[in-house]
């Protein structure tokens, strides 16, 4: 199949924690090629982000065209959106050009508390782009948006997660990261069956870009022909990973450590 290739359709994070700098970091730590197609610029660190500047919807309908046109992804992957009008227009172009292995991120708010999604937008990305998903990857809060509901239990997360499949994502993973107990559980659900990964929590606020670079590695196992439930058990080694072995740069929340998978694991280019 040759050299496997992904595309990141993201924003910029010039702290480089999260969006493309933490997608193309995973692509390369897992020996996937990274392409980019850039949504908005940041101005954000680890305190939080200062500002935010889309790009003309032409440019990134622009950058994807570019590089279907010479490059075709094997994986991509969503995520900084921001408008209802960037998500139109990254739709018709995955069906124009039937790109396969869409990997939804749906980022809306970030770490620091800042709004990375307009709230017209949520309504463009349940009708227009989840329908065409390989995977969504969403955390609590984001589950919740999508589905309008509030979510405590893990019944509730099973539910929402059905709800999302029921919108036309293929797979719906739930990320557990935001549920208080002290026991992670991720959740992956295929239309019919629950998978479910525990783990123990790590106690650390340097956690910048983990949605972004989990969603990533599933990105990069799929480009290599990984089956969904080997990419999603990849991903969580290499997020676990990252995370534990942190780097702790910056005064708020920092990037996790990307490259702490390689060290610990073989990866075969």
């Amino acid at each position: 199949m040759g050299i496997p290739k992904a595309l990141t359709i993201a924003g910029s994070d010039s702290g480089g924690g999260a969006g493309i700098q933490a997608d193309l970091k995973t692509f390369q730590e897992l020996g996937v090629f990274g392409m980019s197609a850039i949504t908005a610029i940041t101005a954000q660190n680890t305190l939080g982000v200062q500002g935010v500047y889309p790009i003309p919807v032409e440019a990134i309908v622009q950058q994807i065209d570019s590089i279907e046109s010479d490059l075709r992804p094997d994986a991509i992957k969503t995520g900084m959106l921001f408008s209802a009008e960037i998500i139109g227009a990254i739709s018709e172009r995955v069906i124009r050009y039937q790109m396969n292995n869409l990997v939804i991120d749906p980022v809306m708010i970030a770490k620091g508390g800042a709004p990375l999604l307009q709230e017209e937008a949520v309504t463009a990305m349940k009708e227009q782009l989840i329908p065409l998903a390989k995977v969504i990857t969403p955390n609590i809060p984001e589950a919740e948006v999508l589905t309008d509901r509030k979510i405590h239990t893990l019944e509730e997360r099973r539910e929402a997660a059905k709800r999302l499949h029921d919108l036309g994502a293929e797979f719906v993973v739930m990320k557990g990261g935001h549920d208080q107990s002290d026991r992670l559980i991720d959740l992956l659900y295929d239309g019919e069956h629950f998978y479910e990964w525990e783990s123990r929590r790590l106690q650390t606020k340097h956690t910048h870009g983990t949605g972004c670079t989990f969603a990533a590695a599933i990105t990069a196992s799929l480009a290599k022909g990984s089956s969904i439930v080997e990419a999603v058990e990849t991903a969580k080694i290499f997020i676990h990973a990252a995370i534990e072995d942190e780097l702790g740069i910056g005064e708020g929340y920092g990037p996790t450590n990307h490259w702490a998978y390689r060290k610990r694991h073989e990866v075969v280019l």
